[in-house]
């Protein structure tokens, strides 16, 4: 009996934490899909794995960072990422997912988001991904390698906030590039502007991902 409200009570308090972060995660999925919203996505502690069928961006830029964040018991700690920025991409078939471990009662949680699976890609302006690991085939046009970060032109520029880079570091830019069958481990998306076309939001108990 004891087990049994214990249970029920970790039940409620996740209920009361979960419930308006899904809310909240469905109102801006909405604007998003609608192009109302700059985005940034980060999981405080946790990477989250993303594939797309293709990618096509414009004014590219890659260079290496280390990324600023929190473990899951709120300690700080970074991440080494090579920053892959766009001016402008269109993204086919697009899926995002998280996975939330050891949650009471429940165990692990999974959350997957897909985007850009019909005729209407999904579209981003000024567009960053933290990459930790990747996958897949690319094309790059135009490109330059061996350049300072800081003098990178094509692209959108050097990221900035939390993020700790070196201007003078290692880069490479691309007047555009096309990446397909992608399978990559990120640590952190932000954007200007992310239009998800057909969005579609799922939670579920257990292991669930992408790839």
């Amino acid at each position: 009996m004891e087990s049994q409200v214990r249970g029920g009570t970790r039940w409620k308090r996740f209920a009361v934490v979960m419930v308006p972060s899904v809310a909240a995660t469905a109102a801006i999925g909405v604007a998003l899909a609608q192009g109302a919203l700059a985005a940034s996505f980060s999981v405080s502690g946790q990477s989250f794995k993303v594939t797309t069928e293709r990618l096509d961006g414009t004014g590219f830029v890659q260079y290496g960072a280390l990324d600023e964040g929190y473990t899951l018991d709120g300690k700080k700690t970074v991440h080494p990422v090579a920053v892959s920025a766009f001016k402008s991409a269109t993204i086919k078939d697009m899926c995002q997912s998280v996975v939330t471990p050891n949650i009471p009662v429940l165990g692990n949680v999974s959350l997957i988001l897909r985007a850009g699976q019909g005729d209407t890609p999904v579209k981003a302006e000024n567009l960053y991904i933290d990459v930790a690991e990747l996958e897949g085939d690319a094309v790059f046009r135009g490109i330059d390698i061996g350049v300072a970060a800081k003098d990178a032109n094509k692209g959108p520029g050097m990221k900035g906030g939390k993020e700790q880079s070196n201007p003078y570091g290692f880069a490479q830019q691309a007047d555009s590039v096309t990446l397909t069958d992608v399978k990559q481990t990120a640590w952190a998306t932000t954007a200007g502007t992310f239009k998800l076309s057909g969005l579609k939001m799922s939670l579920s108990t257990g292991v669930k991902e992408c790839y």
